[in-house]
């Protein structure tokens, strides 16, 4: 019963994480030319083209993919308590949780991103590729706030840093 319940898990977060991916390229207006953002589209265009149909954006805001992401969600959050109690979740608690478990899976996606990102900038810096342009797209509008009002010291960029602190934060402050 664990292996099913690890193997449920794993699918359903690979699965959220491409959704809120996909959610937040569109937020942040990313290069859906790049072959990264093409194979998020791919992954998740089986839920969010159908919903297209019925939800219309609001703006530059995309209804159906923020539905999509929530629907995976709390699919997820029901299926995995289900699989673990044997009881049914009530809608309230259900809705908080799926809501939560958001929450900190966009924290921890925005940590790792940032990182990694940051890493770049020192292993590679200044090299194109599809990775790093996707990553600009996803880390500048959350580092570029941080930039204006953080001092470069001895050449070096704290905003990362500071990022990640904060982010990491937040996390505890929600978990």
């Amino acid at each position: 019963m664990d292996a099913l319940y690890f193997l449920a898990d794993s699918a359903f977060t690979f699965l959220a994480y491409a959704f809120l991916l996909r959610l937040l390229l569109q937020l942040w207006r990313a290069d859906f030319r790049n072959p990264l953002a093409q194979a998020v589209l791919a992954l998740t265009n089986w839920l969010v083209l159908p919903l297209r149909r019925i939800l219309p954006p609001i703006g530059r805001f995309d209804t159906a993919s923020l539905v999509a992401l929530l629907a995976v969600q709390f699919t997820a959050t029901l299926v995995l308590f289900r699989m673990r109690t044997g009881a049914v979740f009530p809608f309230a608690p259900l809705a908080v949780e799926a809501l939560r478990t958001l929450a900190l899976s966009t924290l921890l996606l925005y940590t790792v991103l940032i990182f990694v990102y940051a890493l770049l900038s020192f292993v590679a810096p200044g090299v194109r590729n599809p990775a790093n342009a996707l990553l600009t797209a996803l880390c500048e509008p959350v580092l570029g706030p941080l930039r204006r009002v953080l001092p470069v010291i001895g050449g070096l960029d704290f905003s990362p840093l500071v990022a990640i602190v904060g982010l990491q934060a937040l996390r505890i402050l929600i978990g």
